[in-house]
């Protein structure tokens, strides 16, 4: 029993570290979007960072629409940030988890 017990709490260890490694290497993976016209491009990391917004000049000549184009655009990015953040995150929690009876109904 404590054999078991042992194993586990060893596998949940070394899950955790895995799970740390991935958000590191999330850091330097790049998410892009932009606009549909494509006067307006950000970039982020997995992590959900922004590391460059980049726009074309005639977006300086009207402020509502350069905030319009902002939030559209950044949310979009957010949401794609996430959505590989959380696969990649899920996959190694998934991997790592000690077979413990009924957690199987968590992951599907």
């Amino acid at each position: 029993m404590f054999g078991d017990i042992m194993g586990m709490m060893g596998k949940l260890k070394e899950t955790q570290a895995k799970v740390e490694a991935t958000k590191k290497r999330l850091d330097t993976v790049l998410v892009e979007e932009q606009s549909s016209d494509g006067l307006l491009q950000v970039t982020l990391t997995a992590n959900r960072e922004v590391k460059s917004i980049r726009l074309d000049d005639s977006l300086l000549q009207d402020k509502e629409q350069l905030e319009d184009y902002l939030v559209i655009t950044l949310n979009k990015a957010i949401a794609k940030a996430t959505s590989v953040n959380e696969a990649e995150l899920g996959a190694v929690a998934k991997e790592g988890m000690p077979n413990i009876p009924g957690m199987d109904a968590l992951f599907k």
